[in-house]
């Protein structure tokens, strides 16, 4: 007879198990990963936490350089560093998530030969830090919004759909969760796949409205970037705070079912792979 202080591990019966209780069961080891995530991600540098605010305002800055004045390509009437800024801080969020994500077997295989506990723990964790960054972004967001919502003459409009983002954020999370796990379980066995990642994430950008409005796209050729599930979450975001760009129900809607679609086959794939990646990795 099985004692019942017995905790009992045994294999997943079958692909499609999910077990999400299991993973609320270690809710205290997740909270400990991450308080790890934020206490040591930059505690060996010297600027610590303020590259969160450093990377995204050089990177405003370049892009005003290069794309505004050398380009010359339209903000749709915002101002370029509220433009550019509200494109990057989601952007952000879900290119660190779904980067870190995509090396979670590789970073830990140390600690999954050795000890068992679920291991979506680790990508969840993950998902969760990169909000601490995000939320410091999004207060430099608001200090910006601020002073050019006050000018005399302002073009800034928000509206109702400000009340979206924590839904946005929901999306941009899930998807870098999905893809992330998904491309984890592959590295196991395809290493080559963790640059063409980083090179994938690049360019994954300027098929994504963060340097451009979707407006200047020719309406008959848009469905091409809406199929970019990040593409609804960036243009939404702008039209809820600055009251500029298209926004759409359908276009939402279409993202967070591809999000809950990649979640469960990512799970899927990620529960598969674990099972016996030690042989692999």
């Amino acid at each position: 007879m099985q004692n019942k202080n017995t905790t009992l591990i045994k294999p997943q019966t079958h692909l499609l198990e999910i077990n999400l209780k299991e993973l609320w069961d270690y809710r205290d080891l997740l909270v400990m990963y991450v308080k790890r995530d934020i206490v040591t991600f930059y505690k060996q540098t010297i600027l610590g936490p303020l590259w969160f605010v450093i990377q995204p305002v050089m990177t405003t800055i370049m892009f005003m350089f290069v794309f505004g004045n050398l380009a010359g390509i339209s903000t749709d009437g915002i101002p370029g560093p509220l433009f550019y800024f509200s494109g990057i801080i989601l952007w952000n969020y879900f290119a660190e998530c779904l980067t870190r994500n995509s090396k979670v077997f590789i970073d830990n295989q140390a600690v999954f030969g050795k000890v068992y506990f679920p291991r979506l723990v680790v990508p969840v964790s993950i998902s969760i830090s990169n909000l601490v960054s995000f939320l410091i972004q999004f207060s430099i967001f608001v200090i910006l919004y601020a002073w050019y919502y006050f000018q005399p003459g302002s073009t800034v409009n928000p509206n109702i759909h400000i009340l979206l983002l924590p839904f946005l954020v929901l999306i941009a999370a899930g998807l870098s969760l999905g893809f992330g796990i998904i491309f984890s379980s592959l590295t196991t066995k395809y290493r080559d796949l963790t640059f063409l990642l980083t090179f994938a994430v690049q360019l994954w950008m300027y098929a994504t409205p963060v340097i451009y409005p979707l407006s200047t796209i020719p309406a008959g050729k848009q469905w091409l970037l809406v199929m970019n599930p990040m593409t609804p979450v960036i243009e939404t975001f702008k039209y809820a705070a600055i009251g500029r760009g298209v926004f759409s129900w359908l276009h939402l809607a279409y993202s967070f079912t591809f999000m809950v679609v990649l979640l469960f086959a990512g799970i899927v794939v990620f529960n598969k792979v674990e099972k016996g990646f030690m042989d692999t990795v």
